[in-house]
């Protein structure tokens, strides 16, 4: 774990210590309101965050912190819990029609939401848990009141923040309205602790939102490297997949929203056909995954995209996929692409990279984090197609600088592992609980 705030704290002048461990963690009340840890990441509003939730929570669970993780209820029959694994609880809640609520319309349903975690919770004895730790804006809200409610810590994960991402909006993308940026500030504030993927991001909290330092802790995401690994290696992959032995394959991979720039590798593939039209003979671009946010407003956008540059014959739309597949198409590219515009960390990026396959990433968030520029693959300023071009073509040029790259970031994947991330959160959690508990003992009680 990173400690901005020590880092912070320095350079104004502060001590550099690090912070007092309470008594431990023994049962978190963990919330995603808006996404289900049990949906299949790409689809819908699934993603990065929900395999964070779900592979920190097991993390946690084998270090003997149990886990229940509270979610809203999407479709009837659902039944009220779930057992991921021993010591990880999904809670559904139901919040609003099961079908047909977009995000945006969520924030009217968090009154219900929050009375059916009370209701949970009051099944309980006092003392139940410990800790809440809510995931983005939405969970955070209903985290703030149960904290409150509860007597214990709050520790909240922002993944995204509006102002940074209308910061850097793609032509065609909406803002984030300014509830959610009200929201934000005023959950920045009630927080223990707020957990930020990179020191970037959390010089963005403190920045934006006016975010106390002391309150700041860097921890980096995970992979799952038992799941994503470079065995079998890249023609077992391809055999499976279909996919010719000798084709260039860049991959995009993720949530099909004008956030992720999937037109903008279709944009450079056009440039390297106009430059070589040869090249249509090995070039195969396989686009992995479904629409999502904005990006269900026009889902065939890209489809008519592809058809209106004349590259339709080398782009492949797949379905999002589960976990094990996905660790195949991984395996199974020339070099993955993320010319995402706003990125918290980049969890795509370093699962490619733990599967041997190096990765071409615009240079935002922490994606500078997870890609080692000109080790581990490449970073570029801007979302330029041409630019993107320039770097698919030294794959093209350089047959073996895939492999090469790809060792290196094998290697550099290594250091991304579940485990340290869950060890980092719970010494979070317990810097947490130990400063709650000053703040109660406090002769005036106010917050720290």
């Amino acid at each position: 774990m990173t400690q901005y705030t020590a880092r912070l704290g320095a350079r104004r002048g502060a001590p550099h210590k690090r912070w007092s461990v309470g008594r431990r963690v023994r049962r978190v009340a963990m919330l995603s309101v808006h996404t289900s840890p049990l949906h299949q990441p790409g689809t819908g509003d699934a993603g990065g965050m929900n395999v964070y939730i779900v592979e920190l929570a097991k993390r946690l669970a084998e270090r003997d912190v149990e886990v229940e993780i509270f979610t809203r209820a999407t479709r009837g029959g659902l039944p009220p819990t779930v057992e991921i694994t021993p010591g990880v609880l999904v809670r559904h809640v139901d919040a609003g029609p099961y079908e047909g609520l977009a995000k945006e319309e969520l924030p009217a349903q968090l009154c219900a939401f929050t009375h059916g975690v009370m209701q949970a919770w009051a099944h309980h004895r006092p003392g139940h848990y410990d800790l809440v730790h809510s995931h983005y804006w939405l969970s955070g809200h209903v985290g703030w009141l149960a904290a409150e409610r509860w007597g214990v810590p709050l520790v909240h994960a922002m993944h995204t923040m509006a102002k940074v991402k209308n910061a850097s909006l793609a032509t065609d993308d909406c803002p984030e309205p300014a509830a959610r940026v009200i929201g934000e500030t005023q959950i920045v504030a009630a927080a223990d602790r707020l957990i930020a993927n990179t020191e970037e991001e959390a010089g963005e909290l403190v920045r934006h939102y006016d975010a106390a330092p002391g309150k700041v802790a860097v921890v980096h995401p995970g992979v799952n490297l038992d799941r994503f690994r470079p065995e079998p290696g890249r023609a077992a992959a391809r055999a499976r997949l279909g996919l010719p032995q000798d084709a260039v394959i860049p991959l995009f991979a993720g949530r099909i929203q004008p956030l992720k720039a999937p037109d903008v590798l279709i944009r450079a593939v056009a440039v390297l056909l106009d430059e070589d039209p040869s090249l249509r003979d090995r070039l195969i671009v396989p686009v992995v995954g479904g629409p999502s946010g904005s990006g269900l407003a026009k889902p065939e956008a890209l489809h008519k995209l592809a058809a209106r540059l004349g590259v339709c014959d080398v782009i492949r739309f797949h379905p999002p996929v589960d976990q094990d597949r996905l660790a195949d198409w991984y395996r199974a590219a020339t070099v993955l692409v993320m010319p995402s515009y706003s990125e918290s960390f980049g969890l795509v990026a370093i699962e490619a990279q733990a599967c041997g396959t190096p990765v071409v990433a615009a240079a935002v968030g922490g994606l500078p984090v997870a890609v080692r520029d000109g080790h581990t693959g490449f970073l570029v300023p801007g979302h330029d197609p041409h630019d993107y071009a320039a770097a698919l073509r030294r794959f093209l040029d350089h047959p073996h600088l895939s492999d090469s790259l790809g060792e290196a970031a094998a290697r550099h994947a290594r250091g991304f592992g579940w485990d340290t991330a869950a060890a980092d959160t719970a010494e979070v959690y317990a810097a947490a609980m130990s400063e709650h508990r000053r703040h109660l003992r406090s002769p005036h009680g106010t917050h720290a």
